[in-house]
């Protein structure tokens, strides 16, 4: 698939989720620099699916995206249970992955925005260190003021980079993507949330049984109980709430985005 409006999707609480494996994003992403066509990926796992009800900001800026993609594994399931069957989880962490992967065999040019100084440079080094034939054209941590916000962009531009990664927590990631789309000449934007902790060696990521059953968030809460386990309590909670209305019929989840798109 070369373009991202070639993608049906299903509308799962609201939200036009896309139907996509890995391979056909990693190949439209790959068609998209070629072209020089604009493809702005959006990620939604429970959680986002659930604070976009109570953050109309953070809903559009998702909505925004040319394509959104079901990061998490409970939003597969959901949509099995509602018969608007996802063929696969795409996390954001292993998409980024494949797009460096890619990019080291093509010798795309990546831009790295967001997390913490120290991280995004062993970031940095880790690309030249795994992926040789990758260029990373530019990088720039995450603490950033809105002011600053125009020469982020015009820096980003001067890279001529083909994939900008933006590793910042949402919804600032997907408000900041949203915001500068139109002022942006770099063909794929990938928000990355916390993938650069977990490349740089700062995060241990959860291991793949615990990927495969939808289980991270548990695997985050056992790292992290004092400061997780209140948020993925009151998120899980609300996720089923809206799942079991949703099959009862009773959840209608605002109107989706994109007029024209094509369902499944």
């Amino acid at each position: 698939m070369g373009s991202a409006d070639s993608f049906p999707s299903h509308d799962l609480f609201g939200v036009p989720v896309n139907v996509a494996t890995m391979s056909q994003v990693v190949a439209c992403a790959e068609a998209c620099i070629r072209d020089r066509e604009s493809l702005h990926l959006g990620m939604v796992n429970a959680a986002k699916l659930v604070n976009m009800r109570s953050d109309q900001l953070l809903r559009e800026s998702v909505l925004a995206s040319d394509l959104i993609l079901a990061d998490g594994m409970s939003v597969v399931w959901a949509s099995r249970l509602l018969g608007k069957r996802l063929p696969e989880r795409v996390p954001g962490v292993d998409l980024m992955f494949e797009l460096l992967q890619r990019g080291s065999e093509k010798g795309f040019r990546f831009y790295c925005l967001g997390a913490k100084e120290e991280v995004v440079c062993e970031v940095v080094k880790r690309i030249g260190e795994q992926y040789p034939g990758a260029v990373v054209a530019g990088y720039r941590n995450g603490y950033f003021k809105e002011a600053d916000e125009p020469g982020i962009i015009e820096a980003i531009n001067a890279s001529n980079a083909d994939v900008l990664f933006v590793a910042m927590s949402p919804p600032k990631k997907e408000q900041f993507l949203a915001r500068w789309a139109e002022k942006m000449n770099v063909p794929v934007c990938h928000g990355v949330g916390g993938s650069f902790d977990v490349f740089a060696g700062k995060v241990k990521r959860a291991p793949a049984i615990w990927q495969k059953l939808g289980m991270e968030w548990a695997y985050r809460v056992v790292q992290e109980p004092r400061r997780m386990w209140r948020r993925y309590l009151v998120t899980n909670t609300k996720f089923m709430w809206m799942l079991l209305k949703a099959m009862l019929g009773v959840d209608r989840g605002g109107e989706s985005r994109r007029p024209g798109a094509r369902p499944a």
